[in-house]
């Protein structure tokens, strides 16, 4: 592996954990097919198990693209000793990871618990490869290298989101495993009740708790006497309202109707005043008729003619304004 700064070491050195895990979950996640029953356990398994290889492809493109070499071991001080070690615990470790597959093969008392912690242990991996990824995302993004950084978090929101799959899983299979290993009679059975103990609240007698459900008889009565003398109380408060706001408007009602009386009381009085005018005009205007006949008697026939037409224009005359004002 070539010379690598500092931070680049310490990148490398992640991705190679990320890389070591990746290639140990996925030799597990192939034996955990093999046993899973539920269809859609199985088919989840698989989709994971692609993720996984591709996880690691991109975690080893990664390392090499810093400079680095991938390993699924990663182990300080000079590059002899390192490769030594690399051998040996990488042999290791996949020495391990295929003997457990076996290994979860035989642990549990039947299928389904098999299955359920086939789902813990992946549960767990998952938890261990998203600390492992929020590492990786961090330190990259402390060091400018923006590609890693998008990589990892990729990938832990792969992570996420089997896991959050594995919770309710997990479940799901535990609700086997009753139904499997538990009798019937001993399922949804209800939790039994607690043991009264000894102390002041639990030893009254029957004297005791007789008065206090009388005392607390009383008290709904009263509560209840309390209600209804504040709702007839409030139907007084509106009652009293309503006869307010009615009385205000009869009130004013009366007064207009009062007024319009006076108007029109005052309208007639206008008019027989004018007509009692108006007959004393027309009265006066006969008078003068018949005066101006007697003259015309006496001044004669033509004089008499000239006098009754004058005094017929001025009765007219006289009239005319009487029915005017009027």
């Amino acid at each position: 592996m070539a010379d690598l700064s500092a931070g680049d070491s310490k990148l490398v050195q992640y991705l190679n954990e990320a890389y070591g895990t990746e290639m140990r979950l996925e030799t597990a996640l192939q034996e955990h097919i093999t046993m899973a029953e539920r269809p859609t356990y199985r088919k989840r398994l698989r989709e994971h198990l692609s993720e996984t290889k591709r996880h690691a492809r991109e975690v080893k493109q990664a390392i090499t693209r810093l400079g680095g070499t991938a390993e699924t071991f990663s182990a300080p001080g000079p590059q002899p000793v390192s490769d030594v070690a690399q051998a040996v615990v990488g042999g290791a470790q996949k020495a391990v990871a295929l003997a457990q597959g076996p290994l979860h093969m035989l642990r549990g008392t039947g299928a389904a618990e098999k299955q359920l912690k086939n789902a813990k242990t992946e549960f767990a991996s998952e938890a261990e490869e998203i600390a492992t990824y929020t590492a990786i995302e961090t330190l990259a993004g402390a060091l400018g290298k923006r590609d890693v950084q998008q990589l990892a978090r990729a990938i832990r929101r792969e992570e996420e989101r089997m896991r959050s799959f594995l919770e309710k899983e997990i479940a799901r299979l535990t609700q086997a495993v009753v139904k499997a290993e538990v009798p019937a009679a001993e399922r949804n059975a209800k939790p039994a009740r607690r043991k009264r103990s000894s102390g002041k609240r639990t030893s009254r007698t029957p004297a005791v708790a007789a008065s206090a459900r009388t005392a607390s008889r009383s008290r709904s009565a009263s509560a209840k006497t309390s209600g209804k003398r504040k709702a007839s109380a409030t139907r007084g408060k509106a009652s009293a309202a309503r006869g307010k706001a009615s009385s205000a408007t009869r009130g004013k009602a009366s007064s207009t109707t009062r007024k319009a009386a006076t108007a029109r009381s005052g309208a007639r009085k206008a008019v027989a005043k004018g007509a009692r005018k108006a007959s004393a005009t027309a009265g006066k205007a006969s008078s003068d008729v018949r005066s101006a006949a007697g003259d015309a008697r006496k001044a004669g026939a033509r004089g008499a003619r000239k006098a009754v037409l004058r005094g017929a224009g001025t009765a007219e005359s006289g009239a005319r304004k009487a029915r005017a004002r009027v």
